[in-house]
């Protein structure tokens, strides 16, 4: 199965209609069939402060969000993760690229690949890491049940070796 194809059945299959992204060639076949999909709202953002925003805003009027982004801009991201979705107990699922793992070809991204788990861990974020397209397609609807149920972001984090 390939990889895209199975984030994109997952997202489905836990009822998910609104989708947050951002630029990351790992993730653009997700984005194209996010965006030709109708019963799903796909917003692009130039910033995951933003992304982050607009979710609050979907799930509050509704919809069940997913932003999808690379790991790099978990930094942008901790405000708004620790003074929003935790004061507020708001749920969404984060699909990271995880850029800087095994196999990565650009060196500047291995430092945040390195600190992307520490930075979920500091913010008290349950994350997972699957790694094949079958692991993902399990692993996502019940990440997304987690986030809801219990009102709290979830990650999903996506190393080099998956796509």
């Amino acid at each position: 199965m390939d990889s895209s194809q199975a984030v994109y059945n997952a997202l489905k299959i836990s009822g998910i209609n609104f989708v947050v992204s951002l630029p990351c060639v790992n993730l653009s076949k997700i984005m194209k069939m996010v965006d030709s999909d109708k019963d799903i709202t796909h917003v692009p953002v130039t910033r995951e402060e933003e992304g982050f925003g607009i979710c609050a805003g979907a799930f509050m009027g509704g919809k069940n969000p997913v932003i999808l982004m690379q790991n790099s801009g978990l930094g942008n991201s901790v405000n708004a993760l620790a003074s929003l979705f935790e004061l507020y107990k708001l749920p969404v699922l984060m699909i990271m690229s995880h850029r800087g793992t095994e196999g990565e070809f650009m060196s500047a991204q291995i430092p945040m690949g390195i600190a992307t788990p520490k930075v979920l861990d500091a913010l008290e974020i349950l994350y997972f890491n699957p790694k094949t397209p079958e692991e993902a397609l399990k692993i996502i609807p019940e990440a997304w049940k987690i986030a809801e149920t219990e009102g709290t972001p979830v990650g999903m984090l996506l190393d080099i070796k998956f796509w």
